[in-house]
């Protein structure tokens, strides 16, 4: 994926395991499968059923942990956590999980997206006498739970997930009981399967096959999911509401081979591809689909055209991680590291070239310009997903108002600022349609917030954006 560069990044995917005697080296293969959700940070905490163990650090899996730190956090239960610094700053201490420890127990906690009233629990927090070891909106989780008193755990974690707001999937982990919850519209991806005797939870299917899981189904929103010794229980902590899983997703954030609400990750962007063919016809010679997540649009709007699909951008996989780059020149020429284009494919055509979003422009000029350079006489730009025109509260790092480029040009001034011939979106309607399909579009349905504005929670006045430091 390009989302290092192109301004648009996840901030992270979890992973656990309970009941399973290398519930860590699974856990490091399961994050190894969600290596893509975040870059910047990764942990594991483990429990041997009377103490805990944590290792964490900054940069991707293989440099976190070697087979000796893993063979030092041995332990029938694991919960692991890939970073995106979003809500917070990159410091060590914000890496997850987090884990406290009491006279009592320890507790760790792993979460996926973005609590939207976390500043104002802080203050109410820190009035109350609390004080905060991290920046993260996931520490105030464990605060509430503490605070709850001298109540069995899940009522304590019930209570506190009643006070938070926003898009949420947690691990919460003590000694001998893991606690698995997505919050009540589950914005966020979460699955649980089975390993033999064993429990398997992941923000991505695609990891269950990394270690042989077997999907079992999806955590249901505003479910509590307790697994101990007595096995699996299911309870409530809010009231069902209709999902509203962030279409992103779908659009660019999950592998293609993973599944989102019974829907194949990979056939969702085909269908996406082929809908904005029909939406978006143009006269050409040739389609291709900017690498990675943008191949499978790219694929089913060549179908949908009777066009030859060709690799006519080739990403090389063996640079370093652009993003960090602090100026545009050089953002600019991270782009040209990551990305060439196929002079013997483009050379003399009228090319489509299918991305799945726009956030700034910047990336979609650079592309445009190099196929252009290396002889593509016409580049059309189709995009496999409606314009960028908000930011999201939920745990993507779309950028303010002021920088998402829709949301202040026009497409006709956005495909002049790019150098494109022509430029065309997919619409809402075809976004929904190519994921949930006829009628169930109408039963289930994403968040399309970034694109309509339409928030399905409440924004309340101090939020900070997920990329903000808090």
């Amino acid at each position: 994926m390009l989302g290092e560069i192109k301004g648009l990044n996840e901030e992270c995917g979890i992973f656990g395991v309970w009941g399973h005697p290398e519930s860590t080296q699974l856990t490091y293969y399961g994050l190894h499968a969600l290596q893509h959700r975040g870059q910047e940070g990764a942990g594991i905490v483990t429990s041997d059923g009377d103490h805990m163990k944590i290792a964490k650090g900054h940069g991707l899996i293989n440099d976190v942990f070697s087979q000796d730190s893993l063979k030092e956090l041995e332990g029938h239960a694991s919960i692991g956590h890939v970073r995106y610094a979003t809500a917070g700053d990159g410091s060590y201490e914000n890496i997850q999980p987090l884990m406290f420890r009491s006279q009592t127990s320890g507790l760790a906690l792993a979460h996926n997206g973005n609590l939207v009233n976390a500043q104002a629990l802080k203050g109410q927090l820190e009035a109350q006498g609390s004080i905060l070891q991290t920046t993260s909106d996931t520490e105030v989780v464990a605060h509430l739970i503490k605070r709850a008193g001298n109540v069995p755990i899940d009522e304590a974690i019930c209570q506190a997930l009643s006070m938070i707001k926003g898009a949420y999937a947690f691990l919460i982990m003590t000694e001998d009981q893991l606690f698995v919850a997505n919050d009540p519209r589950g914005l966020r991806p979460l699955s649980i399967g089975y390993l033999g005797d064993s429990w398997v939870v992941s923000s991505e299917t695609c990891a269950f096959d990394i270690v042989g899981a077997t999907y079992e189904r999806e955590v249901k929103p505003g479910e509590l999911i307790v697994i101990d010794k007595n096995g699996l229980e299911s309870k409530r902590f809010a009231a069902p509401i209709q999902r509203t899983l962030c279409s992103m997703e779908h659009v660019y954030f999950s592998r293609p081979d993973s599944n989102l609400d019974g829907k194949n990750v990979h056939a969702s962007r085909k269908r996406m591809g082929k809908a904005l063919a029909g939406e978006a016809p143009i006269e050409a010679d040739v389609v291709t689909g900017v690498p990675d997540s943008s191949i499978s649009a790219a694929i089913g709007y060549a179908e949908a055209a009777g066009l030859p699909y060709e690799l006519g951008l080739i990403k090389n996989r063996y640079v370093g991680r652009t993003f960090i780059q602090p100026s545009q020149e050089l953002r600019e020429q991270g782009v040209k590291m990551k990305l060439s284009a196929v002079r013997g494919i483009v050379e003399g055509k009228r090319v489509v070239m299918v991305d799945d979003s726009i956030v700034r422009g910047t990336t979609c000029r650079r592309i445009v310009k190099m196929l252009k350079e290396a002889g593509a006489l016409e580049v059309h730009v189709r995009i496999a997903s409606p314009p960028i025109e908000n930011p999201c509260y939920y745990g993507i790092d779309t950028s303010t108002s002021g920088e998402l480029i829709a949301a202040n040009h026009s497409v006709k001034d956005i495909e002049t600022e790019i150098g494109a011939d022509s430029l065309a979106y997919l619409s809402v309607d075809g976004l929904n349609e190519a994921i949930y399909q006829g009628e169930e579009s109408m039963e289930h349905g994403g968040c399309t917030a970034c694109f309509t504005g339409n928030y399905p929670t409440e924004i309340y006045p101090n939020t900070v954006l997920p990329y903000e430091k808090a």
